[in-house]
């Protein structure tokens, strides 16, 4: 069995775990966010981690109505500033806990006056011995490098977050469905094996969101990227439109994930241009209007809050990315020159 894929499969039941199981340590959180009247988010991770951030970037903006920022952790490790962070929480992001990068992050946040806390997989890790708030993925040890299942509970803690600091049961309640929802997509499998063969000796490709699935569009890149050695260029689809537009031509692979929502219709008039302009599109989506413009439709079958689609709509970009490796004869568990822990400063 490729661990990757079995570890796709295991995201439903992983993602009820990380719900059910950090429900508690994310209402004492809020409870501290609220007493010390935060006002403002800064978010610290690294690769897949910093996917996830994007997303908590989007979601808690929408939602809670807090600014957040995505923070360059550089400026703390290599330049040593000193930032004013009273009155705002730093979170770090890691699934190992190991990013020493970040771990530096938050332990200068401490300093400059944050509120700190972390997402992590694993309990005893060097950075959840530096947050004063510790979320835990729950999700079991994780034996593919690329990871799957930490991102997706990274997501659910993100949004049970957003939710309960809200106080939006709306979101909360579906939230609790999503893996009953996964179990709905898993079943593409089979037809995403198929179709990838068409496509098993692309060398680049555009992958393509706007709002919220930025954050989609970055890991299913990253996905493909890791485990097909391809150059899978990640684009928000207003970006897209200023400038990096010109590298699409006849036969050009393009990836679209657009879920129904207040990004649909821009992603809907994207995939027009993109047909003037005879790309080959691969569209994930629930909308026939939309899916009619793709050579390869991929139906996801669930009728989703748009701020909770990408726990959904990464699944297919994952099962895409681990078919499409094993396709070209690739161990998507262990691609070439990566490891499972990566250090930076």
């Amino acid at each position: 069995m490729v661990f990757m894929l079995e570890e796709i499969y295991e995201q439903p039941e992983a993602v009820a775990t990380a719900v059910q199981q950090g429900d508690a340590a994310i209402r004492k959180l809020v409870k501290e966010l609220k007493q010390q009247d935060v006002r403002y988010v800064v978010i610290a991770a690294r690769g897949t981690s910093d996917n996830a951030a994007t997303y908590a970037k989007y979601l808690i903006e929408i939602v809670c109505g807090i600014p957040v920022a995505l923070a360059a952790p550089s400026v703390f490790t290599l330049y040593e500033a000193k930032l004013r962070l009273e009155r705002c929480l730093v979170l770090g992001i890691s699934q190992s806990g190991q990013a020493e990068d970040v771990v530096q992050t938050l332990a200068s946040a401490r300093a400059g006056g944050a509120l700190t806390a972390c997402i992590t997989n694993v309990a005893d890790s060097p950075l959840a011995n530096q947050s004063e708030y510790v979320l835990l993925c729950h999700a079991g040890v994780e034996r593919a490098v690329a990871a799957t299942k930490t991102y997706t509970t990274t997501l659910a803690l993100i949004a049970l977050l957003a939710g309960h600091w809200a106080e939006e049961t709306s979101l909360l309640n579906e939230l609790r469905e999503i893996p009953k929802h996964m179990h709905q997509v898993l079943p593409l499998d089979s037809q995403i094996e198929a179709a990838v063969e068409r496509y098993r000796y692309i060398q680049e490709c555009a992958v393509l969101a706007r709002g919220i699935n930025q954050a989609t569009a970055l890991e299913a890149a990253l996905k493909m990227t890791e485990t097909s050695y391809l150059v899978a260029k990640p684009y928000s689809g207003a970006d897209f439109l200023h400038g990096p537009i010109a590298m699409i031509h006849e036969g050009f692979p393009t990836f679209l994930y657009a879920p129904d929502g207040r990004a649909y219709p821009f992603m809907w008039e994207l995939a027009r241009k993109l047909q003037e302009r005879a790309a080959e599109m691969i569209i994930f989506a629930r909308s026939p209007e939309l899916l009619e413009f793709a050579r390869c439709p991929i139906r996801i079958p669930i009728d989703i809050d748009e701020r909770l689609s990408p726990l959904l709509y990464i699944v297919a970009g994952q099962l895409w990315a681990c078919r499409l490796a094993l396709a070209r004869g690739y161990n998507p568990d262990s691609p070439r020159g990566l490891n499972k822990v990566t250090v930076t400063r």
